[in-house]
């Protein structure tokens, strides 16, 4: 059973929300993706989507989006994305996905999964640029990420003071893997040996590997990709991949010593 990502897909079976504003490459994705997706991925797999899932503004616009991924095979995790303005509580979009019969497709959001060797945890975040304006939500983002990666320990029956992918007592314990919508880093922070609360709270989990998404055209050029403070990071935005899933354990950047 493998692992997959890749973010951004901003569908738009029911609104009149077009993305060839960040380039011709958008034309047709959701073809692109479905073709690659279906190439990949088998019904034991599981692909995590970290944000931008459907341009729908209520919850009851998004069924043509979700049967979209519905029947493409293996499990889905959603994270909440800037642009879903259709998300609202779990208990709610659960409910939604099982009325419609949705039944491969589940949640990140202020908890934890276990899948194989790996921990699931992960949050929106929060825009770099922004975060010095609004240490409300920030501290909200950085909470959930630290509820998240707890409820994935808990659920694994990992003690918290234990370093996670550590052999400990001839046990070696579960890898962390964390996802988020923003960056938690970027090019620029990284040559300014500027590292964020989010980066910190991974650092006390041993995380191994981040992935987000969010950055979209242009942008993509202040992706960091690489490892940094002993993390893995990686671009999945849609655009960013190619529209291609990635596969975790494909990493093969250079790695940034501080």
């Amino acid at each position: 059973m493998s692992i997959y990502v890749i973010g951004d897909l901003h569908l738009s079976f029911s609104e009149n929300k077009p993305m060839d504003i960040f380039g011709n490459n958008w034309s047709g994705h959701e073809e692109k993706i479905k073709k690659d997706w279906i190439e990949k991925v088998t019904d034991n797999d599981l692909v995590i989507l970290p944000g931008d899932f459907s341009w729908s503004m209520k919850l009851e616009d998004t069924e043509k989006d979700f049967e979209y991924i519905n029947n493409l095979p293996g499990k889905k995790l959603l994270l909440k994305g800037n642009h879903d303005y259709w998300w609202t509580t779990v208990t709610k979009m659960r409910r939604f996905l099982e009325e419609k019969n949705f039944k491969n497709i589940d949640f990140i959001y202020n908890q934890g999964y276990e899948f194989e060797n790996y921990i699931i945890a992960g949050t929106r975040g929060w825009s770099l640029l922004e975060e010095d304006k609004d240490e409300k939500i920030l501290n909200r983002e950085l909470a959930r990420l630290e509820t998240s990666i707890k409820d994935g320990l808990q659920k694994s029956g990992q003690n918290l003071e234990q370093k996670c992918g550590e052999r400990i007592n001839g046990v070696t314990q579960k890898e962390l893997i964390v996802f988020m919508h923003y960056p938690p880093i970027s090019n620029t922070r990284v040559l300014n040996h500027k590292e964020t609360q989010f980066i910190e709270i991974m650092k006390k989990y041993n995380t191994k590997k981040c992935f987000y998404g969010h950055l979209h055209g242009i942008s993509i050029k202040d992706a960091f990709e690489g490892k940094f403070e002993g993390i893995e990071f990686k671009l999945v935005s849609a655009d960013g991949l190619n529209f291609k899933l990635w596969k975790l354990g494909r990493f093969s950047f250079p790695i940034y010593l501080k």
